[in-house]
Order: structure tokens, then sequence, then C-alpha cells
């Protein structure tokens, strides 16, 4: 078996500010241990599940260089650096079987939620694809289901929880804090954080054929959302986008993984 075990960091447990997730910050250097801690539990929960498993840990946040490898449980092959093919699902393409999600956060407008916003909060309103509001969580699921993948598991607060219900019925959340507001929470110790997100990585892996992920058959279109019009000036550059009106750019794409790259790249161009 190979796994893919996808790290963010907004939803790791007691990370409630931009400050604990900000290359810079004190608290961001203290949180990259806690970020580990998560990822080594996840990849010791998988090895539990199967001795022999091959895990993948690919970083997905910010400049995808914040997990100490030399803190990581040794029997992961860590994928980090940035750009990377398929960004934060990179090594998706390595014929893995189940992917994991770990520390993950809801989507942009999610109410009460900690750190909600997707891929860049500083550009990004929403992001629509077939017309349905997808969050990190709906793509990265949607983008491993298009290969056949399962998305079996994600920890985070409880609105992603809520999230991953709605865009994967069956796969299985872990809890480890519950937002009180944007930047407030209630959270687990993260020792124990560590040891329920371990202990539920096997019976997620023992369930990955109940799963009924958001899958997108063919062609399908694109609407991202962004803060304001300058943002889409950029944008507008790249082939086959379009306004749809002031704040919103359109994309008609050819297949889910071509959604997947535009909005991507219209993201990271928004933001210059």
């Amino acid at each position: 078996m190979r796994v893919l075990v996808s790290v963010d960091m907004e939803g790791i447990a007691g990370v409630v500010d931009g400050e604990d997730v900000s290359p810079g910050h004190g608290e961001y250097e203290r949180n990259r241990g806690m970020i580990t801690a998560e990822a080594s539990a996840a990849v010791r929960g998988v090895c539990a599940y199967e001795a022999g498993a091959e895990v993948l840990v690919t970083e997905a946040h910010a400049g995808f260089r914040n997990l100490l490898p030399e803190q990581l449980d040794r029997r992961a092959v860590l994928l980090r650096g940035k750009p990377k093919p398929d960004g934060m699902m990179a090594g998706l393409a390595d014929g893995v079987d189940a992917v994991l999600f770990i520390g993950y956060h809801g989507k942009a407008g999610t109410a009460r939620s900690v750190l909600a916003h997707t891929i860049h909060g500083g550009v990004v309103a929403d992001v629509r694809c077939g017309g349905r509001s997808l969050g990190e969580l709906g793509l990265n699921a949607a983008l491993a289901a298009h290969s056949g993948v399962p998305a079996v598991l994600v920890s985070g607060d409880d609105t992603v929880a809520a999230e991953a219900a709605e865009v994967a019925p069956g796969m299985h959340a872990v809890v480890v804090k519950r937002a009180l507001g944007a930047r407030a929470a209630a959270s687990l110790h993260p020792e124990e954080a560590c040891e329920r997100i371990e202990r539920a990585v096997p019976q997620a892996l023992a369930d990955r054929e109940a799963i009924q992920p958001l899958r997108f058959h063919g062609p399908v279109l694109v609407e991202v959302e962004v803060l304001g019009p300058a943002m889409t000036e950029r944008p507008l550059l790249v082939p086959g986008v379009e306004l749809k009106d002031a704040c919103t750019l359109r994309y008609a794409a050819p297949d889910f993984p071509a959604a997947y790259q535009v909005i991507q790249l219209i993201t990271m161009l928004g933001g210059i």
C-alpha cells in the first residue's frame, strides 16, 4: 500500500492566529514541531494498518517548507519545496491508494472557522467548480477522486470536519479543536491530538472503499471570485480566462485536473 499524507498548518491543534503559521514569528517556529508531530502520528497510523506501507508526506502550507525533516517519522518520504507538481497534492501521481489530510481548515467564507480561506486568503473569496463552492479540502479530494484515489481522513477544526461530510461522505474526521471564531478555538492538547490521529488512521484506511468523494466527469466550468477588480487583471492574460463580473474570473476547463491547475494559476497571478 502507498499512502499520501497532505499536511497543512492552520488546522493543527493549538493554532489560532496568522502569526502561528507565518515564518518569522516565534509562534510559527514552535508550531513547526507541532505540525511535524501530527504528520508523524499519521505515518504511525498508516504503518499500524500495514507495516510495509509506503508513506509520502507532502507539504501543503505556504512555501511548502514547514515540517522539521529530522523530527518526521523516518519511515516517510518528505516532499517539500515550491513549486511541486500538483502543489498540495504532490505525490498523487505516484500510484497512491489513499490520501490523508492533516492540519486542514475551512474554506473561504465559512462562519466561525479558524483561519478559514481557500488557497490564498488575501486573494480568493470563493472557488466554484460546476457551480459548487469548494475549499482546499474539496478541491484536493476531487483531484484525488479523478485518479480513483479515496481521501479517507481529515484532521482540523470542527468546520472542516463538517465540510468533509459534504465533499466526501464517509471520510473520517479527527477534530483537534473546536472553532470559537476566526482566531479562537478550544483545542486538544497536542499530544492528545496526535494520539487521536494515530488511532483514527487505520480504521479510515480500512473503510476506504466506502468513501463517496465528489467527482467531476468531463469539462468543468471554473469560477474564481477574488477580493477586488484589480486582482483580475493579470489572470486575464491567461488564454481562455474571462470575466464573469467585476470580481469573478471564469474558465472552461476540459477536465478537473486542468481546472485544478488553472485555479492555482489564477490565485498566484491575482496575488502579485
